[in-house]
């Protein structure tokens, strides 16, 4: 095939924009901010269930100290009664049997606040689980949003520059002969569709042509369309590649 050296040149500006296109039609599909936020949904349904186990056992421990409460409520009030029956009975047998009530009462009033109080100790630390827990979530939560709104700004923002791409490379192509820019086309279906030769490398596959190569490439015409040997890609020769 053959086309103007100014012609080839263009194709170094459409493929710059080709490679611009997929990188911003990448950071549209899949920005950078979405395995994160995917990471934290995981992480915060992980995190939620911690904090429904840590919660239930919370209320486990309050529910078990309403219940002593309202024992040591009761044996009190018991405890009182038997206590004014005693002062009012002039029957020892009565007595005594009060008197060993009295005393049963006050050894289970005693188990009972022992039990209240290290029950106490377990809801504070029970407590202190379900806020550090809370802290967690709330955590992920926040970073999650922040993610999650820069992700909707980044994918904006990449739309944009999409679509303003798109408009350079309809006017880029639009400079570029039907048949190289079919031929263009073709390739970068495959690949890269066109590189600067340069320094003996070509630019679409950075690889380092052979001796042989470069040779033919030296003696083929300034309007031949020359192709990669390695890629396939139109090698575009310039001022810069030293031939």
């Amino acid at each position: 095939m053959k086309a103007s050296a100014a012609d080839q040149r263009i194709l170094l500006d459409l493929a710059s924009i080709d490679v611009a296109l997929e990188r911003v039609d990448a950071q549209r599909k899949n920005p950078p901010h979405a395995a994160r936020v995917k990471e934290l949904i995981s992480s915060r349904n992980e995190e939620g269930r911690a904090l429904v186990e840590r919660t239930n056992a919370r209320d486990d421990i309050s529910a078990e100290l309403r219940r002593v409460e309202a024992d040591i409520s009761v044996t009190r009030g018991r405890q009182m009664r038997d206590e004014e029956r005693l002062s009012k009975t002039a029957v020892a047998r009565d007595a005594r049997a009060l008197e060993n009530e009295i005393e049963a009462l006050a050894a289970r009033i005693d188990a009972l606040e022992t039990r209240e109080l290290e029950l106490m100790e377990e809801l504070q630390e029970a407590e202190r689980r379900v806020s550090e827990q809370q802290e967690v979530l709330a955590g992920i939560t926040t970073e999650g949003q922040r993610l999650s709104a820069e992700g909707k700004a980044a994918v904006e923002a990449a739309s944009v520059e999409f679509t303003q791409l798109t408009r350079d490379r309809e006017a880029v192509a639009g400079r570029i002969p039907d048949p190289l820019l079919k031929d263009y086309e073709r390739l970068a279906s495959r690949g890269v569709g066109a590189g600067l030769f340069q320094h003996g490398t070509c630019g679409g596959c950075h690889m380092t042509l052979a001796p042989t190569d470069v040779d033919a490439l030296r003696r083929a015409a300034e309007d031949d369309v020359v192709n990669c040997p390695e890629c396939g890609c139109i090698m575009v020769r310039t001022y810069e590649s030293g031939l």
